[in-house]
């Protein structure tokens, strides 16, 4: 392991730096404040709703770690030994480099930003740029194209800064879009020239190309909505890509490093593995071959079009170059060029084109099968020429709407995967060759296999749609009627309905049926600590799993039973109160009269007879109820006959009906109010016009009106369920005129 010249101080500050991390991530967990640790990390505000949890300071330890091995690499300098021949160029390079690292630190960390704080950054690019091209040692024309390049991408990072200081928004966003385009013309013959000159190392390219990588995959928005006190994963993870961005720092760092280091031994001739007679060799390169043959014939030459998260997350946040890479990448897999990745392997047989190929060939398998998962189909994020931004039109839409044809692009994930396993079998090193990371790719590509042989216990099975758990009509009746569903549909039915499980509405029944037994043993055990871990509260499950659940069937029948018994003791006070109100003795003999045995209830307090209407009836009854309400009992008009009741309580009731006017009757009722009720027709029935209560026919047989309705109310006290309870006695007999009598008043609100 190689030594250097400050390794102990670049390992004093790392830990020292990860053990800062750790304290304020627990003065955070202990104060609940994520301002402590997240401030220092991030170098920003917190998100909105965003608290304390183990992931959120699990990801920012990531951060924390990744920051720390930057400090390390940055402050170790170069390897100890004899330092190769001086030469001021390099020399100058050298301390360019650390000046210009140690600016970027400087920057990074200072709590304010202006515009011309940009310009030292200019400068020492401008300084960057032209020594690289002096000290190179690489064939003149990659030194031509590094020093373009970088005069290219200097040239834009100016007119940004100036464009940001002079306040020009419109110029500045385009100068935005060319700087990914401009950091490749930069970086790419740069990072050629350092792997061809044997001064930088192999670990510093690689550092290069991650930094070049990450920038072109950060996202170019965060135009993401969420509810209050909700903060997507997405969301978060985007904002801490940001806190990655020291990649580009270690690279500067190291490549200053490799020129101060010795000059490392020559590299060994590749190792190249023995060749294999065919037609096994030539069965790894056709694979990828056979499903883009079958594309082509069909006249698709993507491999998977606009479909899956990755696609959507390129196409609306991915950069510019971003894009561009996803949609030739897709054409190159479509048509089949991962076949001559495969022959040139094959003809060549290094270890390490063999690693690259069979690496590339699992990692394209795993990106197909991730879009496949993540695609719903008719899920789109606006109309089809949004989703189409990347594609040509005419290969996606018909009839105005997406469609998505060719072969399944898992075709293309299981060929390029057997042909990467070929490869392992054919050329797989000696075990005595074998380094760790070469048995877990063989590993990963032999589990990712696995994932797409079939299983008993996986297949697709039914779907229970959203539609097929609403009413359909009965062509009989041309009414609606409930479908016949078992009680594992009723389950699946309302987890589609839930919002707060989210599946995808093609996800399978048995899929659904498995999380939610799963589920059942959760809420079976009622263990606080597992319902945490799972998310949810024991009373929030138990109606959602009583379809399929034991523990939560049995809660919702106590429940059930509880209420039944609530409301069976609620009916029967009642009807013990009704029971104990004095019954009426008329003063007159009634034609008829009749005591309501049950009590009466009304949704809204309200009892309507009708009978011949006006011409300008009013069928909502607005201008009666306003009537009725002035003296708070009872009102008519032609037609049409109201009587109030408080709504929130059972109402006795006694009706009553005369020949011939009755006297009047005050003693022992808090409100009498008699009116006149024209153009009632054949009968008086009042009733609730929402389903409640009927009572008895007020009319008299053969006589049609006039009539007079006077209205007796009681609001008493009960010692029982309720505190309070009313009565009313209706009487019904002939009468002209339509003047209303209040003979009492109530002497209390009710």
């Amino acid at each position: 392991m190689p030594r250097y010249r400050f390794g102990r101080i670049a390992a004093s500050v790392a830990a020292a730096y990860v053990i800062a991390a750790i304290a304020l991530g627990v003065v955070a967990l202990a104060t609940g404040t994520i301002d402590f640790v997240w401030w220092p990390l991030v170098r920003e505000e917190p998100l909105d709703g965003l608290t304390v949890s183990w992931w959120v300071l699990l990801l920012l330890g990531l951060v924390a770690a990744v920051r720390s091995w930057a400090w390390w690499q940055v402050l170790r300098g170069p390897v100890r030994g004899a330092p190769p021949v001086a030469d001021r160029r390099v020399t100058l390079l050298r301390r360019v480099l650390y000046i210009s690292v140690a600016y970027s630190v400087v920057v990074r960390v200072l709590p304010w930003w202006e515009w011309w704080l940009g310009i030292p950054g200019d400068l020492l690019s401008l300084v960057t740029v032209v020594l690289y091209f002096l000290v190179l040692r690489v064939a003149r024309w990659l030194r031509l194209a590094v020093l373009a390049g970088g005069l290219l991408s200097l040239a834009n990072g100016i007119v940004l800064t100036v464009s940001f200081g002079l306040g020009f928004p419109d110029e500045l966003e385009g100068v935005l879009r060319l700087s990914d385009l401009t950091l490749l013309a930069w970086m790419v013959p740069i990072l050629a020239a350092q792997a061809k000159d044997p001064r930088w190392s192999r670990t510093t390219v690689g550092i290069g190309a991650l930094s070049l990588t990450l920038n072109l995959l950060q996202p170019s928005s965060l135009g993401v909505m969420w509810a209050a006190g909700e903060v997507p994963l997405a969301l978060l993870v985007y904002s801490l890509l940001g806190t990655l961005s020291v990649f580009g720092t270690v690279w500067e760092a190291r490549s200053a490093h490799d020129l101060g280091s010795p000059l490392p031994a020559p590299r060994p001739r590749p190792v190249r593995a023995p060749a294999r007679r065919w037609p096994l060799p030539a069965m790894a390169v056709v694979l990828p071959l056979l499903p883009a043959a079958v594309n082509l014939m069909r006249g698709m030459p993507f491999w998977l079009g606009p479909r899956g998260e990755i696609e959507r997350f390129i196409r609306e946040d991915g950069s510019d170059p971003a894009t561009v890479a996803w949609l030739a990448f897709d054409l190159i897999v479509g048509v089949g060029a991962p076949a001559v990745l495969v022959l040139v392997a094959i003809l060549r047989r290094t270890r390490r084109l063999l690693r690259v190929t069979m690496s590339a060939l699992t990692l394209t398998a795993a990106v197909g099968a991730g879009s496949v998962l993540t695609y719903a189909p008719g899920e789109w994020w606006g109309p089809p020429d949004r989703a189409l931004r990347m594609y040509p039109d005419d290969l996606f839409v018909k009839n105005d709407e997406l469609v998505l044809t060719g072969i399944s692009p898992l075709w293309y994930c299981a060929a390029l995967l057997a042909s990467a396993l070929l490869l392992l079998l054919l050329y797989a090193a000696a075990p005595a060759e074998r380094l760790r990371h070469h048995v877990l790719v063989a590993g990963l590509a032999s589990l990712v296999t696995l994932a797409f042989l079939p299983a008993a216990d996986q297949s697709r099975g039914p779907v229970t749609t959203a539609q097929d758990c609403e009413p359909q009509m009965d062509s009989e009746t041309g009414g609606y009627k409930d479908p016949d569903l078992t009680a594992e549909q009723k389950y699946v039915c309302g987890i589609r309905r839930n919002d707060r499980f989210r599946f995808a509405a093609t996800t399978p029944d048995q899929v659904l049926l498995v999380h939610g037994r799963r589920l059942c043993g959760v809420h079976t055990r009622n263990d606080p600590a597992e319902l945490a871990r799972a998310g949810f509260q024991r009373e929030s499950l138990t109606y959602q799993l009583a379809d399929i659940c034991p523990s939560a069937a049995t809660t919702v029948q106590a429940e059930q039973t509880a209420r039944d018994r609530e409301i069976e003791e609620w009916l029967a006070d009642a009807q013990r109160m009704c029971d104990a109100t004095p019954r009426h003795r008329p003063l007159i003999k009634p034609v008829m009269a009749a005591r309501i045995e049950e009590p009466q209830r009304t949704d809204y307090g309200v009892m309507e007879a009708y009978g011949l209407p006006e011409d300008d009836y009013d069928p909502a009854g607005m201008e009666l109820l306003d009537k009725a309400q002035d003296n708070g009992l009872v009102a008519a008009r032609p037609g049409h006959l109201m009587v109030l009741s408080h709504s929130d309580f059972d109402v006795c009731v006694t009706v009553e009906t005369y020949a011939r006017r009755p006297p009047v009757e005050t003693k022992g009722w808090d409100h009498v109010v008699e009116v006149g009720y024209e153009r009632a027709g054949d009968s008086i029935v009042l009733e609730d016009s929402l389903g409640g209560a009927e009572l008895p026919d007020l009319a008299l047989d053969g006589y049609r009106g006039p009539y007079r309705i006077r209205v007796h109310y009681d609001w008493f006290d009960w010692k029982g369920e309720r505190d309070n309870g009313q009565r009313l006695l209706i009487m019904a007999f002939p009468g002209k005129g339509d003047k209303v009598v209040t003979y009492r008043k109530p002497a209390r609100a009710r």
